[in-house]
């Protein structure tokens, strides 16, 4: 078992663990217990598990071990079942849910357990953070993107016509629970969704990470001192660094459980030490915004049809592009992000052009007044803020097109 600790607004443990579903009721009631001292016993006898229909089915039946130990914990339990999907992640599920809510008469000493991807944490997260005013939540994440990623930081959200989680509340978890025994169901596109986030998160803060997802034989302490640095430029540099010439039908890495699980716990605690820091994004925590100005805009033009992790990818490198264009990054740099991408299989080739990216991402939420905070990844393990008037976004996305 592995246990990050976030001190954030509301302090609270992500755990790493197989087969945590089976202990999920008495490890919720152990928490309530801890925060709210003795009236924890008799606090949240509601439940509602939020979940789409296809983790329904999977987890969250009402025979099925999730279910099972929520009540063996002795909670009242509900659900609620949703398409699921971008297409779904809107006011109009957020509405439904707060109606089912109400008429199970759920109150404030109640909460929302949120079984599945990043859709449904931020659905449920997002309906916690408005109902009463606010009311308790777990993320029980399904997939890698969510573990690594949504489930943790508190951000939740829907969609708006005009773009991607514009409406929403910071509102932390009690608990973040993950059983890496779920990747075993997940296909590759969704594997690497989650991938992308995990790149993203040693392309901010830690190398390591990346040397990690590769799978260089490098210990703990990441590589020596004369290791081949990967933004060199040099081609035996980048391919030494890739260690490319694997083979198989995907990287190493998806099918390693134990390596799996370690690289999670590193990009969850790249993401802890961010958190922590600026909670509520006023300054550093936007640097975990990498590649998804571009990657929304991505998103939105294909109606949801590129998903969320490779839209990033590939917003990941064309900034990275851009920004070497425009000598914001260190040369070689951006090729050798590229060459990262594409060794897991991401196609990095954008359908839209730069007028049609840049309209989108005018009505970010990133964008304050007239002017837009780009992440730049300037060196391997770093990025910057760059702040550029908003009008100028699109002569930047083309030249990383």
């Amino acid at each position: 078992m592995i246990t990050i600790h976030i001190n954030a607004s509301k302090e609270y443990d992500v755990i790493l663990k197989a087969g945590v579903l089976s202990e999920a009721g008495r490890l919720i009631r152990e928490d309530l217990s801890k925060r709210y001292g003795t009236t924890g016993i008799l606090r949240s006898r509601r439940v509602c598990v939020v979940c789409d229909e296809t983790v329904g089915d999977l987890y969250g039946g009402e025979q099925q071990t999730l279910i099972t130990s929520l009540r063996e914990a002795g909670f009242d339990v509900s659900r609620f079942v949703f398409p699921g999907g971008e297409d779904h992640k809107n006011m109009e599920t957020i509405e439904r849910l707060l109606d089912h809510l109400t008429e199970h008469r759920f109150s404030r000493t109640d909460l929302l357990v949120a079984l599945g991807g990043g859709i449904t944490g931020d659905v449920t997260g997002f309906a916690a953070a408005i109902y009463l005013r606010g009311i308790d939540f777990i993320q029980i994440p399904t997939t890698l993107l969510a573990a690594v990623d949504s489930s943790v930081g508190g951000k939740t959200g829907v969609n708006l016509p005009a773009g991607k989680n514009l409406a929403g509340a910071f509102w932390q978890p009690n608990l973040v629970l993950f059983d890496p025994s779920v990747l075993t169901t997940l296909g590759q596109p969704l594997l690497l969704d989650g991938m992308a986030e995990i790149l993203k998160a040693g392309f901010i803060a830690d190398s390591t990470v990346i040397y990690s997802a590769l799978m260089v034989p490098w210990g703990e302490d990441g590589p020596p001192e004369d290791a081949p640095d990967p933004g060199s430029s040099s081609d035996s540099s980048l391919y030494g660094f890739l260690r490319m010439g694997w083979s198989g039908p995907r990287p190493p890495i998806f099918d390693n459980p134990e390596e799996m699980i370690r690289l999670i716990a590193k990009a969850v605690d790249i993401k802890r030490r961010i958190v922590e820091e600026d909670e509520r994004e006023s300054g550093q925590r936007k640097l975990l915004n990498l590649g998804h100005t571009i990657g929304h805009a991505i998103e939105k033009c294909s109606r949801y049809d590129i998903s969320h992790g490779a839209a990033v990818a590939t917003g990941i490198a064309i900034i990275a592009k851009a920004g070497q264009s425009l000598d914001w990054v260190r040369e070689g740099y951006a090729d050798d992000i590229c060459a990262i991408l594409e060794y897991f299989g991401y196609d990095l080739s954008c359908p839209y052009p730069a007028f049609a990216l840049a309209d989108v991402a005018y009505n970010d939420k990133k964008v304050q007044g007239n002017r837009i905070s780009l992440v730049i990844p300037d060196y391997p393990g770093h990025c910057i803020l760059k702040d550029v008037p908003a009008l100028d976004l699109e002569n930047i996305i083309q030249q990383g097109l």
